[in-house]
Order: C-alpha cells, then structure tokens, then sequence
C-alpha cells in the first residue's frame, strides 16, 4: 500500500526557548520553569541575568480565569514553584558563599555581576544584614550575589536563613499576586504586558529607593552642621 510516512517533528522546534523573555519561559515549561529560574537565579551566580521579576509578575498575569493570550497556569502552582525556588535558591548560594567565599566571585569577569557585589556589600555595611537581606530580593543582579556575599563574610546563618525567607515571601508572593489581581481586573491587560511589567519591575525597586532616602535624611540629622566662625572681637584702642 503507498502511503505518506509520518515525518517527526523538529526536536529544535520545541527547543527554541528565550530566556530571557518571561512569556517564552512559562510558555515551553510552566510552573517547573518558574521553580528552575527563580533557584538559579538567586543561588547560582550564573543565572544573575534572568527575569525574575517580570517572571513572577508575568505568571501571575496567566494564572488569572478567562481568556488570554499564553498558557494557563495555576495560582496555587506558581505561588508554590516561585518560593520554593527563591528560598531553596537563597539558602544553597548562602551555603556555597560560605564554603566558595570570594573565590566564586573573583572567577566572573562579568561587570555588572561584580557591580552587583559592589552594591550588596554596600547594602549589608549600611543597612545591616537583615535589611540588606530583604532589600536586596528587590534589586536584580543584588538579589543573586548577596546570598552567596553573605555566606562568604560570615553572616549568621539563623539570621540569613530568617531575612531571606522573610523577603523571599514578600517579593515572590507580591509580585504573583500582583500580577493576578490587575489581570482580572484590567481588561486585555495582555495588549499592553511589555509596560505593564517594565512598571512593576520599576515599583519593586520602590523599598530600596525608600530606603536610602531614609539613610540619608539620618545621616543628615547626625552630622552636625557646620557652625560659622565667630566674628573677631573688636579690640578697644586705649
């Protein structure tokens, strides 16, 4: 019998996954991807140019009921995928900063990741490790290397371990569910998701930009105010 034989489709088809694009990460794995990202993305000093904050807020928006544009996914599943792969990340770049110390960073020649470094070492002096431990969640590229930073100068790791799941709850679970509340709220918010996001990423920056106002206005208030001279007393001719 002469027949047409059935041709395999491209693996490569399948394969072709932006990482950098949100919508392409949850589209090709789901709620597994989001897991995957968020753990590299604050455990693995390699994974520091991943969008996790568009991720979150992009999985929230597909986790709404109704018609949209992308795969539905599960509130339940993306809320439990983005914390345990942002705290279980956390916790092993902690873990590998205090075995690696600085080793893991003197072996990157990527400047912005270096520059990330600059910024968490400021934030740990300035702010302490608590602080510094949940503001850092809101900063990208901060976010992936003050865990293992922390780990190499010797945080407690009681105290990394309280800070991090603390800020890993409130940056995870705010931007899904940030995401999920102004998608069924907004009608074909999918139309305008490019500026959407790129206003929330902004927004989640807003606690650190707080943060060193407030730093500021302290030091301010402590520094004591340069007092002016006192006028030379006029001297009485006899």
């Amino acid at each position: 019998m002469g027949g047409h034989a059935l041709v395999p489709a491209s693996p490569t088809a399948d394969l072709a996954v932006n990482l950098l694009d949100a919508s392409s990460l949850l589209t090709s794995f789901g709620a597994l991807g989001i897991a995957v990202v968020m753990f590299a993305e604050t455990g693995l000093l390699i994974g520091f140019f991943l969008p996790g904050d568009s991720l979150l807020f992009t999985a929230g928006l597909l986790a709404r009921s109704g018609a949209h544009s992308g795969p539905h996914l599960d509130l339940v599943q993306v809320l439990a995928a983005s914390v345990t792969g942002a705290l279980v990340g956390a916790q092993v770049g902690f873990v590998l900063g205090r075995r690696g110390g600085r080793a893991l960073l003197t072996h990157s020649r990527s400047r912005k990741l270096h520059e990330g470094a600059e910024r968490a070492e400021e934030l740990l002096a300035r702010y302490g490790h608590a602080r510094a431990i949940v503001l850092a969640r809101f900063v990208p590229v901060v976010r992936t290397v003050l865990n293992p930073l922390a780990g190499a100068l010797g945080v407690a790791p009681r105290t990394f371990a309280l800070w991090q799941v603390t800020g890993g709850l409130v940056w995870t679970v705010g931007l899904v569910l940030a995401g999920y509340g102004l998608g069924s709220v907004v009608p074909d918010i999918d139309r305008y998701l490019l500026p959407v996001v790129g206003a929330v990423v902004a927004l989640s920056l807003l606690p650190v930009g707080l943060e060193l106002l407030r730093g500021r206005a302290r030091r301010r208030a402590v520094t004591p105010e340069a007092s002016p001279a006192p006028a030379p007393s006029a001297r009485q001719e006899p």
